[in-house]
């Protein structure tokens, strides 16, 4: 009884990792439309697929909103900068942590990363104003070229052409490993 019980389990378990049959799809008029994401709801016009990735998640229709000014382009573009902004949070979240605010300023001795900005704040104004005009002409250049990426449609968003070692030169095939 217990050889025959587990040897029942054990081709359960096994068929679990079996590959599935395909299933078989009836063509339906209104299943045409649907999101493959969520399919109680209609696909999006402009999610069709063309892009990684796309399978129809838009629930709160943000595809669809190229009335005030920005289209799929801009807000892809705005995924991949802020995708990349909080990679490096993360990064200077664990250098405060590991090593203090400000290693070698005399003026941040706070352990808690907001008094340490204030006390920055109000001993060096100008190292936050200087930031903050560093921020700003960063974001005026990734501005322009999302606009003229956006028109030319020869950059993908995300992509500045920046290949300091110069990993793209040569084998096309090479660069795609």
């Amino acid at each position: 009884m217990m050889k025959a019980t587990t040897l029942a389990l054990l081709a359960g378990s096994a068929a679990a990792f079996a590959p599935a049959a395909p299933a078989v799809r009836s063509s339906v008029a209104l299943n045409a439309e649907k999101s493959a994401a969520l399919p109680f709801l209609n696909r999006p016009p402009l999610l069709d697929g063309s892009m990684a990735g796309d399978v129809g998640f838009d629930p709160l229709g943000l595809s669809n909103i190229d009335d005030v000014g920005i289209d799929l382009y801009w807000l892809r573009e705005a995924e991949v900068k802020h995708g990349r902004v909080a990679m490096m949070a993360v990064a200077g979240f664990l250098q405060v942590e590991l090593f203090g605010a400000a290693p070698g300023c005399e003026a941040a001795t706070a352990k808690c990363q907001t008094d340490a900005f204030w006390q920055i704040w109000n001993s060096h104004p100008q190292y936050i104003v200087a930031s903050l005009l560093f921020i700003t002409i960063a974001e005026m250049v990734s501005g322009i070229a999302t606009t003229s990426g956006r028109e030319s449609g020869d950059r993908a968003p995300g992509d500045f052409g920046l290949d300091p070692l110069g990993y793209m030169k040569g084998d096309p095939a090479k660069a795609d490993r």
